[in-house]
């Protein structure tokens, strides 16, 4: 590489903090150790708004008209700016259809961003994982901010709007949180927040989709330990020991009030949720939600007939406000999480009157899967496993003879999936990215970007189940040819970060985001990361990330009988991406000196790694024996599983598959190098000249 590239490398590195690092990394075509090339960013699947004509793919979608009826919409309600969030009204990490606003308007579909639309200008703010997702839909009406955190975008306001003007937003698409930052923020530079409850994307959206009809179930016998009636009780309990003394509880999450009541729905894509609120008072129930919805049997089942304190009132979905600002007209405290309710219903109840905790004590005790649903969840992954191994057995049959696409590999997995018993669907659109698109964390293949699978590239399967004893979610990297030492040793290091994390003893209570660097330190120790998070909660038959459990800063502390997954990833930009992901058990380790509680993982995902990109010279011999383990474990469970279904081809790949590896020959860990640690070395002495 010539000096001028390196001073180049040097001031980029000086530069980069954890989080960012991964985008300057991939940023160079690594080769080999000590090789690097800088990589040409020019991608024609994106758009390029700087030549006349702009270039724009088939992926954009156009968006002058709706641009133009949203402004005139601004005009009626005398605002210069109107914010749109990803969300919808329960704060949800997936929406409806109908709830895909900033989709609508700007044609960006990811699920985490910001969209602000002004007289003149259109801003998308979002994080890293949807930067190249967002230059492929958006038109060059729209400008893409590369951040995602509301100062920034408060700062642009304050620069783009003069002083006295309101900015709107819809108060049922804000979070406490979100509404105070903004108001706090805008408030100094002489702007007001304006909340208008009728949303202005929904008063220009023609042709958007209607609200669902589909009557609500209710989960079958065999998959529930608690009943509803004892789920409230268990609320009502925690009520009463509140300092505060709450006289009642709402709730807001989708899965919240689907937990209460042992009660399902398909309103949201991959997840079983129903558009409902709760309100439990000591005494009473009120379930909002659309009553045509609810069948006479489920009536019964929740003894609407009746009028004791055990009978549940079934109102009008869109009567919550005014329900709430009537019921608080007495002598009476409301609990509520902020996490997830909506600064459409906290504006209507009095300060005086509100209790505040971050999560709601329904999430907080969901979080915990009782007896039952340790055990049907676990049971689930097995069953799990058999559909994944069948594809990993059909992809590497047919990969080497040219006929495999992206597509046809998800679809393969989610219809092995629906021949399991309990099958429900999948539980989020399968992330199957070949070669340079695996490099982007949650691609998900279309007509347009599908790639044909290559036994000269890296293949990424992120892909999960909806069964009605449980979710599941797990991802495998693969290579069907020679992969190179690079991927070979990021590979083994993300493999390295998973089996540390998993292993790891902690005491009881521990939180996520004080254990899960563990997951990164192998990557680290060479100069490599990754830009997402290391793990999330998961439910049963419930959404795929499951709040308030994971590694994240705003997670509670682990407890037995809590289920998250660990997936620590790799990504260079244009080549390929590495992830493996488990779903693991939070259950009580034994220790020789501990006098209180000590937890530990126990892997419920039950598919093994591709041998083919592990290199146990890296490795520590505590590593390879957990890996050696782990595989004597999925031989003992899942193989079984796949005799009993005489999958007899699957049963002698799995066997081949778990051999035990070998321990004799190993180095520490700091005994081996990769190129970014000479990108950070580099960086440090070059520095000084350049």
């Amino acid at each position: 590489m010539e000096a001028t590239s390196w001073c180049r490398l040097a001031l980029l590195l000086s530069s980069v903090t954890l989080k960012d690092f991964p985008q300057y990394v991939s940023a160079f075509s690594v080769s080999g150790y000590g090789e690097t090339e800088l990589k040409d960013a020019r991608d024609e699947s994106i758009r390029n708004c700087t030549v006349t004509p702009p270039y724009l793919p088939p992926t954009v979608v156009h968006t002058t008209q709706r641009l133009m009826s949203l402004r005139q919409q601004m005009t009626i309600y005398n605002i210069s700016a109107y914010i749109i969030p990803s969300n919808d009204a329960h704060l949800s990490e997936y929406i409806a259809k109908r709830d895909g606003r900033q989709e609508m308007i700007s044609g960006f579909s990811g699920s985490a961003g910001t969209a602000v639309v002004t007289s003149n200008r259109a801003m998308l703010w979002t994080d890293s994982r949807y930067w190249i997702q967002a230059k492929r839909q958006m038109d060059c009406n729209w400008e893409l901010y590369e951040d995602s955190y509301i100062n920034t975008i408060i700062e642009w306001l304050i620069q783009e709007i003069p002083a006295k003007k309101a900015i709107g937003f819809d108060p049922f698409l804000f979070s406490l949180d979100t509404w105070e930052a903004y108001n706090a923020g805008l408030s100094k530079a002489d702007l007001t927040l304006k909340s208008i409850p009728d949303n202005l994307v929904d008063e220009i959206w023609t042709d958007r989709p209607p609200p669902p009809l589909k009557a609500i179930e209710r989960l079958p016998d065999e998959f529930i330990e608690r009943t509803w009636q004892e789920r409230v009780a268990e609320i009502r309990n925690q009520m009463q020991e509140n300092i505060h003394k709450p006289t009642s509880v709402l709730l807001s999450a989708l899965d919240e009030t689907a937990w209460l009541f042992n009660l399902r729905g398909d309103d949201i894509p991959y997840n079983p949720f129903f558009y409902s609120y709760t309100l439990l008072s000591k005494n009473e129930i009120w379930l909002f939600v659309d009553p045509s919805r609810i069948t006479d049997n489920i009536k019964t089942y929740l003894n609407a007939f009746c009028n004791n304190s055990d009978c549940v009132q079934i109102l009008d979905y869109h009567s919550v406000r005014s329900h709430v600002e009537t019921y608080c007209k007495g002598d009476v405290k409301v609990w509520i999480g902020t996490a997830f309710t909506n600064y459409g219903i906290y504006e209507v109840i009095p300060q005086e009157k509100l209790v505040l905790s971050e999560y709601s004590p329904v999430l907080i005790t969901k979080s915990v899967k009782d007896e039952t649903e340790q055990r049907i969840l676990k049971e689930a992954h097995v069953r799990d496993a058999v559909a994944v191994i069948q594809l990993l057995v059909w992809l590497e049959e047919n990969v080497p003879k040219g006929t495999v696409d992206e597509i046809m590999a998800a679809e393969y997995v989610d219809k092995m999936r629906s021949h399991q018993p309990h099958a429900k669907g999948s539980s989020f659109a399968t992330i199957s990215a070949s070669g340079p698109n695996a490099a982007l964390a949650h691609y998900s293949p279309n007509e347009n970007s599908s790639r044909r699978l290559s036994v000269d590239e890296m293949y990424l399967i992120d892909s999960g189940g909806q069964y009605l004893d449980g979710t599941t979610d797990i991802t495998r990297t693969l290579h069907w040819g020679t992969p190179s030492e690079f991927q070979k040793t990021a590979y083994t290091r993300v493999l390295m970060g998973n089996i540390d994390l998993s292993k790891l003893i902690f005491p009881d209570g521990t939180r996520g985001r004080n254990i899960e660097m563990l997951a990164r330190q192998a990557l680290w120790k060479v100069g490599l990361n990754y830009g997402h998070g290391t793990g999330h909660g998961i439910g049963n038959y419930f959404c795929v990330h499951e709040w308030p459990v994971g590694f994240q800063g705003n997670n509670i502390g682990m407890r037995p009988g809590m289920f998250t997954s660990i997936e620590p990833g790799f990504y260079m930009d244009g080549e390929f991406g590495i992830r493996i992901e488990d779903i693991a058990l939070v259950i009580q380790a034994e220790t020789q000196f501990g006098t209180t509680p000590y937890l530990t993982f126990k892997t419920v995902s039950l598919v093994p790694y591709d041998r083919k990109l592990i290199d146990t010279s890296i490795m520590m011999k505590e590593q390879i024996e957990w890996l050696n383990d782990y595989y004597q474990e999925i031989r003992k469970v899942v193989a079984p599983k796949l005799k009993e279904q005489q999958l007899t081809k699957e049963y002698n790949w799995l066997q081949k598959n778990t051999e035990p590896f070998e321990s004799g020959s190993l180095v520490t860990r700091a005994s081996v190098l990769s190129v970014a640690a000479a990108f950070i070395s580099n960086a440090i002495v070059l520095q000084s000249i350049c």
